[in-house]
């Protein structure tokens, strides 16, 4: 059984692997629609090599001066991908807000999605075993509850007259 949801699961994850699309396709379309970047788009996807924090919010000189290169950039001309491409060459990949998809990072955006996919996999299965396991448990305690002996007559007594008390 456990086989049987290990092979579902990678099955699942080479789908999910093979249907998205490559980044470079990803990054050509999004070139072609916007061609044209803004500081404000690029501030929120780069990081302040030196606080190591979102370039929109650092409050460092280090982000002023990559924010001073970044408009130099979109004086140019150059597009989003370009001006990344330039600030990955000039700081490193550390300037980067997400890791590039390729790769060792490329576990941090198929990890997650296959955690959860396994994750409801496993759920499919056991939730089912549950709920059989605790309907045939109930339905034992039900079976043993009606077989227990019958009262004592004066327990039952005692019981009648403790609950005629009780009433009134």
């Amino acid at each position: 059984m456990i086989r049987t949801t290990l092979r579902i699961t990678l099955l699942v994850v080479l789908a999910t692997a093979t249907l998205a699309p490559p980044a470079s396709t990803a990054a050509s379309t999004a070139t072609t629609t916007h061609p044209r970047a803004s500081l404000t788009d690029i501030e929120n996807d780069v990081m302040c090599v030196e606080c190591r924090e979102s370039l929109a919010v650092a409050q460092s000189g280090q982000a002023d001066s990559e924010r001073a290169y970044i408009r130099g950039l979109i004086a140019q001309g150059l597009t989003k991908k370009q001006i990344e491409q330039n600030l990955v060459a000039q700081y490193g990949e550390a300037v980067l807000g997400k890791p590039p998809a390729s790769g060792l990072n490329l576990t941090v955006y198929i990890l997650p999605p296959a955690i959860l996919v396994a994750g409801l996999i496993i759920l499919a299965v056991t939730l089912p075993r549950w709920r059989r396991r605790t309907r045939a448990a109930s339905a034992q305690d039900a079976s043993s509850t009606g077989s227990k002996p019958p009262l004592d007559p004066a327990d039952a007594a005692r019981l009648a007259n403790d609950l005629a008390q009780f009433r009134g």
